[in-house]
This record gives C-alpha cells, sequence and structure tokens, in this order.
C-alpha cells in the first residue's frame, strides 16, 4: 500500500499493527486519514480479512464519515469492516444474543420520553415528590450508575443513609423492573447489557473476540467505565487495539467521560506502544504556540507540543469578555468582519463557505450560545441580506 502521503509518525502509526498501540493525536493531526490507512494496511499489506475489523467513534456523524473514507480508502471488502458507535454496535450483537441474558431479541429501545413517563409512574407509586426530586436528576443518576456498571443493587448498597440517594436507588430498583418486563432497554443500557452478556456468556465474547480480532477505538478520550470494559473485554484475546485520542481535548467529563482511560492506557495494557502526532495541519505556528503555552499548564496530561509548517501567520488577538453572550456576539462580529473583507459577494451568499476558522476552536461547549447569536445577528443585520 502506498503511504506517501502521510508523515513519519503517521506511517509509524499505521504500520505498527500488532499489540496495543496509543496513539496521542494533536488537534488537526490527520487522525482520521491515519486510522483509514491503518485499516487499509491490515487488509492490503498484512492479509487481515476486512471481517475481523472492528472501528469504533462516537457519533454517527463521524462512523460516516469512517464509513465513507474507508470505502474510498479500501475499495473492496470495505464494505465488511465493522465501523460503527459504541452504541450501534452493542445493539447488534445483543439483537442477537441478547436472550442469553433473558431478554427477547425484539426488544424496544426506550427514548427519554418513555424514560421519563416510566420515572414519573414510578414516583407516583412512591410517594415522591417529584417538584422537589425531578425525574431528571433520578434519571441523570440512573445513568451514570449505568456508565459506572453499577447495578440497582449495588446503588442501594451505595446510598447508605443518604435519604435521596436511598430514594434514587429504590426508583432505579423498580425502573428496571419495568423496563424487563416491558422487554425494553434505555440508550445506556445498550452497553451495560452488552458487558453484562459477555461477562455471563464466555461462548458469545469468545465468538467476538475471534470475529474482531483488530479493535479501533476514535477519541479514546472521551469513554466512559462500561465503553472501557466493553473495549477491553472484546480485546482481551488477542490484545490488537488501538486507541485514538487526545487527553488535551476530553471535555465530557459531564456526561461520564473518565480520563484516566487515556491517561492509563499503558498500564492498563501491557506492552503498549505509544506513538504522538505532532504535526498540525490546520493552524499557524503562532496559534499553535498560544495553544501550547495554555495547556502545558494543565496537571496530569501526556506531554506533546504542536507545531506546523503552515508558517508562523498572524499574530493571536485576545479579547475579554463579561459573558458568554457578549463573547458570543463578538465572535460571530468578526466572523463576519473577515468574510465580508474577504469577499465582494454578500457575506450570505449560497456559495459563500461558512466553513470558518472560529469552527475549529474546541469551543463546543458554546455552541448553542454562538448559534443563537448568529441567528440573532443574521436578523438583525438585515443589511447584509439573503440573496
Amino acid at each position: 500500500m502506498n503511504l506517501d502521503g502521510l508523515n513519519d509518525m503517521q506511517k509509524r502509526a499505521v504500520k505498527r499493527t500488532e499489540g496495543p498501540l496509543l496513539i496521542i493525536a494533536g488537534a488537526g493531526s490527520g487522525k482520521t486519514r491515519v486510522l483509514t490507512n491503518r485499516i487499509a494496511y491490515l487488509i492490503d499489506d498484512c492479509g487481515v480479512a476486512p471481517y475481523n475489523i472492528l472501528a469504533i467513534t462516537f457519533t454517527n456523524k463521524a462512523a460516516r464519515e469512517m464509513r465513507e473514507r474507508v470505502d474510498a480508502t479500501v475499495g473492496n471488502g470495505a464494505g465488511e469492516v465493522w465501523v460503527s458507535t459504541f452504541h450501534s454496535t452493542c445493539v447488534r450483537i445483543l439483537r442477537r444474543y441478547i436472550d442469553r441474558i433473558g431478554y427477547s431479541n425484539n426488544f424496544t429501545i426506550y427514548d427519554t420520553d418513555d424514560q421519563k413517563s416510566v420515572i414519573k409512574d414510578i414516583c407516583k407509586k412512591f410517594n415522591i415528590d417529584t417538584k422537589l426530586l425531578k425525574e431528571r436528576t433520578i434519571m441523570n443518576a440512573i445513568s451514570h450508575a449505568k456508565d459506572e456498571l453499577m447495578t440497582p443493587e449495588e446503588m442501594v448498597l451505595d446510598a447508605g443513609g443518604d435519604y435521596n440517594a436511598k430514594r434514587i436507588a429504590n426508583v432505579y430498583v423498580e425502573y428496571q423492573k419495568t423496563l424487563k418486563l416491558n422487554n425494553a432497554l434505555d440508550f445506556d443500557d445498550l452497553i451495560f447489557k452488552t458487558v453484562e452478556l459477555f461477562e455471563h456468556d464466555a461462548e458469545v465474547l469468545n465468538y467476538y473476540q475471534d470475529r474482531f480480532r483488530y479493535i479501533m477505538v476514535d477519541e479514546y478520550q472521551d469513554t466512559n467505565t462500561s465503553q472501557f470494559k466493553l473495549v477491553s473485554m472484546l480485546a482481551a484475546k488477542y490484545g490488537n487495539l488501538c486507541v485514538v485520542g487526545d487527553d488535551d481535548q476530553s471535555i465530557y467529563k459531564f456526561r461520564g467521560a473518565n480520563i484516566t482511560n487515556i491517561l492509563n492506557f499503558e498500564n492498563t495494557f501491557e506492552g503498549t506502544k505509544v506513538i504522538k502526532l505532532e504535526q498540525n495541519y490546520r493552524s499557524t505556528q503562532t496559534i499553535l504556540n498560544a495553544a501550547n503555552s495554555v495547556i502545558q499548564n494543565n496537571v496530569g496530561r501526556k506531554s506533546k507540543s504542536l507545531w506546523t509548517e503552515n508558517g508562523e501567520g498572524e499574530k493571536v488577538n485576545y479579547t475579554l469578555y463579561e459573558n458568554g453572550y457578549e463573547e458570543a456576539d463578538g465572535v460571530v462580529n468578526s466572523i463576519m468582519s473577515i468574510c465580508c473583507s474577504m469577499t465582494s459577494t454578500s457575506c450570505f451568499h449560497p456559495t459563500v463557505s461558512w466553513v470558518s476558522p472560529a469552527l475549529t476552536v474546541p469551543v463546543r461547549l458554546r455552541f448553542s450560545v454562538l448559534s443563537w447569536d448568529w441567528k440573532r445577528q443574521t436578523k438583525a443585520n438585515s443589511r447584509w441580506g439573503r440573496p
């Protein structure tokens, strides 16, 4: 396979096929390209059957993008590579084997409204005032417990003498009984029950270990305890686990992400090889220097220093805002100003690309505010007009 388009570290990551591999991929370092080329290399140069490769990512959008790249890079046999999200992977496994842990294979997957309805009925049954102990609070607690692979019985024991914790734990017990009675799973159950299946049925676990002899996981810094357990069990037999991530980009602790999964990877998987992708293809060196100088102050991180061949670039502008809405207003105004100075075409002409530098900055937690301000500004500033 021709790897001429990759840099030296990317080539090393592609060619390291056996044993546990941790790829620390800085922002804009071409990690998706590495993963897709690694899949192609396994098939073309190592003779691995596409059927034996599993690539897991987090979102459906990311899975679709990887699927398209794998299809384009691999060619024949690409369709046999299993590319999906954690939850989609588990649904496929459970649809085939969940009957072995007491469910029917035609189980229903409850959405948020279904969950809330069940919780509401249980709260009525237990005389819990949902104005004081809200359904959302209970749902979040149960979701967190499942992320940590905590059973209802374990949650009851863990609650101790805490009054509200005991009430939530009791709701969790009844909630799981109701789901089981209705042959239903919620979203968090998909991974939880797959792990349970593997723990209780060695035959099923062995089947999938033999099936997925080469496993790759993207955005590993965002994995939680249940996802870590699932991957660990699948990779235990052959040990060919490649994970890609960047601890500096871990922002989902509030959703249960466990940063120690990536920080302790070498200690968990004996013989791990670590490869760092530090060449950035997205930004100028000035921006990278500013980012490096800020992030290096983080405690308990894997050291890395991003660099680029894109040149020094312009100096970084620094502005301090009073709150998130002022920040959003400033960002939107800056984008408008930059884009209108770059083209004589109307700022909102459909042929103008809005893939702007602002969207590459890790401000995903601010996106809802930015989106709100963008809509407000585009309506208020009608002088730019939309053709």
